[in-house]
């Protein structure tokens, strides 16, 4: 479909699409085998300016929003979404200052996010808080001019390879989700180190951390927002990051069904292309219409998201929801059709099933997803 993108949006899809088809694809199976952060890649994005998209010019960003970012992310997936998360994260690492940090917070840590000198990471999750993230354990208490935190947080995409972390801690335990509080810290900070590199099932060229606190100290100026803010900020940065999650799984859905098409034109059985069966037609078909659905919707959530609105967190979800969901039947399907060689890793379409799966799971599992829509359909019958 035609969406009628400005020019400016028109530039980003298209720079974007020519450095994933340039630079990404040739190295995306190397990455993926060996599990290498894609450093390079990274600078290639920086010099681009891609990483400012959504920062506004006084910060040294494009100025533009969540949905001109969703087009870049998009493009980036339709090759390698362990290299378009590395690059999407530094975003979630973002938004708790840009949405609620001070104007000292944000002429010191935005600038250096949307250079790309610096990539950025978000801090929630605990080995015992997951979609429980009211859980948490980690603690921040005041001493003097510091904060001093205690704890540990698991999973954390870009954790050691970001300089710049936005990290959830309760600063009082007897008020539980509204006794934490939000902090920068910085990579290097005595008492903050890193556990070991995960090894996963799919995006595999992202580093995935524990990040380790013990007594490390963190200055007064520090905390974002005020203390008892923490699951606000968190709340609304996933409200405008979940847009992006959405845009991961369209583009990768989008990729895989392009080299489908590409397979079932050349592919022959029984004489004739498989593309020529109406079997694997009627496969395609639905497809690039689920594709084209969840496009629709992450587009429209993204524009939401750069509203404001109040209930962005509903759509958000539904498009973060619908979409990794289509992007899983998608790339399952997708082996099908590639049938024996779907399965083997000389093609791309086995690790983009491994990589779908991720997106159902991180920024709030799709069960969560599905009680942040019901959570808001209650409300709204109760206010008709």
């Amino acid at each position: 479909m035609n969406y009628f993108l400005n020019e400016q949006q028109i530039h980003i899809v298209e720079l974007t699409r020519k450095i994933a088809k340039e630079k990404i694809l040739p190295v995306r199976a190397e990455l993926d085998e060996k599990e290498e952060f894609p450093w390079e890649i990274m600078r290639i994005l920086a010099d681009a300016g891609l990483f400012g998209i959504y920062i506004p010019e006084e910060y040294g960003g494009l100025g533009a929003g969540n949905f001109e970012n969703c087009l870049a992310v998009e493009e980036l997936s339709r090759v390698c979404i362990g290299v378009s998360v590395s690059f999407a994260a530094s975003g979630l690492g973002a938004y708790p200052i840009l949405l609620f940090g001070s104007e000292e917070q944000k002429r010191k840590y935005l600038t250096q996010i949307a250079s790309g000198k610096k990539l950025a990471a978000f801090g929630i999750t605990e080995p015992e808080a997951g979609s429980d993230a009211a859980a948490i354990r980690t603690t921040a208490q005041k001493d003097g001019d510091f904060y001093v935190i205690n704890g540990t947080k698991q999973w954390i995409t870009n954790g050691g390879e970001a300089e710049i972390y936005s990290i959830i801690a309760k600063t009082d335990k007897t008020k539980g989700p509204r006794g934490a509080s939000a902090f920068i810290v910085e990579k290097g900070a005595p008492g903050f180190s890193f556990g070991k590199k995960e090894k996963k099932l799919g995006i595999r060229a992202s580093a995935t951390r524990e990040l380790i606190f013990e007594d490390c100290r963190v200055p007064k100026e520090n905390l974002i927002s005020r203390e008892g803010m923490g699951f606000i900020v968190a709340m609304k940065a996933f409200d405008q990051t979940r847009p992006g999650i959405a845009a991961q799984a369209v583009g990768l859905a989008q990729g895989a069904l392009d080299a489908a098409v590409e397979y079932a034109r050349e592919r022959k059985t029984f004489g004739k292309p498989i593309i020529a069966h109406q079997a694997v037609q009627h496969m395609l078909a639905d497809m690039a219409t689920q594709i084209e659905a969840a496009r629709a919707l992450t587009y429209a959530a993204a524009r939401y998201a750069d509203t404001g609105a109040k209930d962005t967190a509903k759509v958000a979800s539904m498009a973060k929801l619908f979409s990794s969901d289509v992007a899983m039947r998608v790339t399952t399907d997708v082996v099908q059709i590639f049938g024996g060689y779907g399965y083997m890793r000389d093609y791309p379409v086995e690790k983009m099933m491994r990589d779908a799966k991720i997106l159902q799971i991180y920024e709030g599992t799709n069960q969560i997803q599905r009680n942040v829509i019901g959570q808001f359909l209650i409300k709204e019958s109760a206010k008709s």
